[in-house]
């Protein structure tokens, strides 16, 4: 996984104050993208056990609310991910927000193994002639937030 940034307090993507993680490399290349730099698979620097245990160290933070991973895309990376989902809902159990270009209907199985550890998914293609500067933690009026925890397309695709 290569990452562009890591923001230890951030107040812009999701409640309160957040650390955020961006990934790089994102397949959709939507037209308008805000983070057109992630795109590119190729930006941005390597993923260590140094960033995991800096994320971690962020998330016990008080005043840190929860976790937001943005990108790029985030469902196109690597176990990297996932190790450190699995790991701050273990170590600090803090909510944890995904931005993802994919329609939640339309995930894999490895895609749907992430959502086991994400409360709450922005999903769906940034489309720039439905782009509302209005909306909360959305870009374009198609995409939706998904509280998964209370979603009945979670519990389908949990039973499976």
């Amino acid at each position: 996984m290569r990452y562009g940034q890591i923001r230890k307090y951030d107040i812009a993507n999701g409640p309160g104050i957040r650390t955020s993680v961006f990934v790089t490399g994102c397949p959709l290349k939507c037209p308008g993208c805000f983070n057109k730099e992630y795109q590119d698979e190729l930006n941005g620097k390597e993923w260590t056990k140094e960033q995991e245990d800096l994320v971690i160290k962020y998330l016990k933070i008080e005043h840190v609310s929860g976790l937001s991973i943005l990108g790029g895309e985030p469902l196109v990376q690597d176990e990297n991910l996932l190790n450190l989902l699995k790991r701050a809902k273990k170590e600090v159990d803090k909510d944890i927000w995904l931005w993802t270009g994919f329609c939640y209907e339309q995930l894999n199985k490895k895609q749907l193994e992430v959502l086991k550890y994400v409360d709450v998914l922005v999903d769906g293609p940034f489309i720039q002639e439905k782009k509302d500067l209005n909306l909360k933690y959305c870009g374009s009026t198609n995409q939706r937030v998904i509280d998964l925890n209370k979603h009945s397309l979670r519990r389908r695709f949990d039973e499976t």
